[in-house]
């Protein structure tokens, strides 16, 4: 369900192993030094297809906040939006998002609707691979440019009245996850365990987060599961802070992904130079800060990094 050459990180930010060299000076000939200019190094390599349109289309589900939402003026707002915005300044090209229903981003990518996925979305074996969690094809594979890294957190009403702290104590009890996320296949590994416990767990999945959310402060569902960043914020801002709480630590951390086609090869590898310029440039570390996100920095864009 995640840079540059850099300020200090927190010793709890996770490093990526970068796959490719970060971009280096070159030098002019006649052994006179001309430093190039790395963002005009990017541009160049920027495939034909994009470069010639002038705009890099985004697949996106614009209802996650803070990492994707609508802001006051109705325009995507957030994490992705403000790295995605940030990242079209370094390759000159104008962002267009395609607001899209979450099951769809990927489907939707493979029929071309748009260049690439942007939208807290996970870098997973199962989704680099086409297949399910036993290896059953499931649809086309992509391939990602990780960004961020986001755990998984427990939300709960404010005060915890249930005692909920792990994954176990959901056992019994009612949980509500956005269909087709991580949290999703979260909570159906849960219910194999709570069966064979004794206690059945009721997963009841939802289209959106918000209405998953809705559930959890309604009393239908005793407990939510959401990317970190998504829990932390509904827990600070719903309600002036009086409706949700966090609960227990985070599990399953995975870094969140740009997604391509896997022919996209030549976008991919471009994506990720742009990524570790906006990181060098402290540019990234200024919008993780701006979200109150910085403890999911990653050091580098990598691709398919993820577990």
């Amino acid at each position: 369900m995640h840079q540059r050459a850099r300020t200090h990180r927190p010793a709890a930010a996770l490093a990526l192993t970068a796959t490719g060299a970060l971009l280096l000076s070159g030098c002019g000939g006649g052994g006179t030094a001309a430093a190039q200019d790395p963002v005009q190094e990017i541009r160049a390599k920027l495939p034909a297809a994009q470069r010639s349109a002038g705009v890099l289309r985004i697949g996106m589900d614009v209802d996650y906040p803070p990492v994707e939402f609508r802001g006051a003026d109705g325009k995507p707002d957030g994490l992705d939006p403000d790295i995605a915005a940030a990242v079209g300044r370094i390759l000159d090209l104008r962002i267009e998002y395609v607001d899209t229903p979450f099951e769809k981003l990927l489907p939707d990518l493979h029929k071309k609707q748009y260049d690439v996925v942007m939208s807290a979305l996970s870098d997973t074996r199962q989704r680099r691979e086409g297949v399910d969690e036993i290896g059953t094809p499931t649809g086309p594979a992509v391939d990602f440019v990780d960004y961020f890294i986001a755990g998984t957190s427990i939300v709960v009403p404010k005060g915890n009245p249930k005692g909920i702290r792990t994954l176990n104590d959901l056992c019994g009890r009612t949980v509500a996850v956005q269909a087709g996320t991580i949290q999703d296949e979260i909570a159906a590994r849960q219910t194999s365990a709570c069966t064979q416990a004794g206690k059945p767990l009721v997963v009841h999945r939802f289209d959106t987060d918000a209405k998953a959310l809705a559930e959890v402060a309604a009393g239908t569902a005793q407990a939510g599961l959401n990317d970190f960043p998504v829990a932390a914020h509904a827990a600070r801002n719903t309600d002036g802070g009086n409706r949700f709480e966090v609960t227990g630590s985070q599990s399953r951390s995975n870094p969140y992904g740009i997604a391509l086609r896997k022919e996209d090869t030549a976008l991919r590898d471009v994506l990720a130079k742009a990524i570790d310029q906006l990181i060098r440039s402290g540019e990234y570390d200024r919008i993780l800060a701006k979200w109150n996100v910085t403890a999911g920095a990653a050091q580098n864009a990598v691709v398919n990094g993820g577990s």
